[in-house]
């Protein structure tokens, strides 16, 4: 395959192109995570891989429980599936909390404040309650242990990663937090094993073709585990090298050539970007930098076309309308924009806005 190839393929497995998800839930299933820190562009991530999705959709699948807002890969915030939270906290957690114990020590947040701050939350939020962030702050403060400098972010985080918190529905605009046992009952367990091999499995079928550095940074592991865990699982798996690189994959997404050149308007932080290590063969590096301006990890929304990366997008919203501009990296011929017309009619629908003025 040449890079073109493996594009093309990737935004086929993603659900980008052709065959779409069933649903939300089922989406974010098959992926296995979608990256979610920036809430509102996380929803149009998964809305343009679920045919006739709007927002509403997806909020609904939270406030159902669903689907599962927390900090689950790399200690990032991600959508993920029910079913794989808890062996997600169980089994990558550890190296993550592992990595973050220095910046814990130099913010002097030791056992005790964690311990002191889950007893807090737990009598906040105990009956099913669900809180903001600036009002869970505010309980830290109100028992003097300070917030600043970004304690109380990762008093939060810390103890979501213990499994006492997760996120919650939206209040206005504000995410809130919910405790995790009230809001998603315990399932069935899983052996770390057979939980790692089935998620690298859904990896390789809507990520591939990937290689094992891919995997082994997106899931947050030692690429001598990640080896082993994609060695339990080649006999399901198709694999070819190119000069440089070995690719795995699993053949699921059918490459017709109708839609195969299409223009789609991706959300900042999406997994056609994010779900790699090596971004090259949807980007090219001279374009890098309009992607992270300055390289201060914030991705700016992208336009792919033929499951490569074309341009960037941004949008002005607005009570009822959204104004949608693109920045191509070379001028748009005429069917080109007509392209991106579509794509951002596309997305006016699944805001739910009446008009749009490009």
């Amino acid at each position: 395959m040449t890079s073109k190839d493996i594009a093309r393929r990737r935004v086929a497995n993603q659900f980008v192109t052709g065959i779409k998800g069933a649903s939300p839930s089922s989406v974010v299933s098959s992926m296995g995570a979608i990256q979610a820190q920036d809430y509102l562009s996380s929803l149009w991530a998964i809305g343009l891989r679920v045919s006739g999705c709007i927002r509403a959709y997806i909020e609904q699948a939270i406030a159902d429980r669903h689907i599962i807002r927390t900090w689950a890969l790399r200690g990032t915030l991600h959508f993920v599936a029910p079913h794989d939270v808890r062996w997600m906290l169980k089994h990558l957690a550890p190296r993550v909390l592992s990595v973050a114990a220095r910046r814990h020590r130099e913010l002097e947040l030791d056992d005790a404040v964690f311990t002191r701050s889950a007893k807090i939350f737990k009598r906040a939020l105990d009956g099913g309650k669900a809180l903001t962030r600036p009002e869970m702050m505010e309980l830290l403060e109100r028992a003097r242990i300070t917030t600043a400098c970004q304690r109380g972010y990762h008093i939060l985080w810390k103890l979501a990663l213990n499994g006492l918190l997760c996120c919650g529905p939206r209040k206005g605009k504000q995410p809130t937090f919910v405790l995790l046992d009230e809001w998603l009952p315990p399932g069935r367990s899983q052996s770390r094993e057979a939980a790692i091999g089935d998620f690298a499995l859904r990896y390789f079928t809507s990520h591939g073709p990937a290689t094992i550095d891919d995997f082994a940074w997106w899931i947050g592991m030692k690429k001598s585990d990640a080896t082993a865990v994609v060695a339990s699982i080649a006999s399901q798996l198709s694999t070819f090298a190119t000069f440089k690189k070995r690719y795995w994959f699993k053949s699921s997404a059918s490459l017709t050539r109708n839609g195969a050149h299409d223009l789609h308007l991706l959300p900042s932080f999406d997994e056609i970007l994010l779900g790699y290590s090596d971004r090259t063969d949807a980007l090219c590096p001279a374009h890098a930098q309009y992607i992270v301006p300055g390289t201060n990890g914030m991705f700016m929304p992208v336009i792919v076309q033929a499951g490569r990366v074309v341009g960037t997008w941004n949008r002005t919203l607005t009570k009822n309308s959204a104004s949608l501009i693109s920045k191509p990296f070379a001028t748009f011929s005429q069917r080109e924009l007509k392209l991106f017309s579509a794509a951002a009619k596309r997305h006016v629908e699944f805001l739910g806005v009446k008009s749009v003025r490009d």
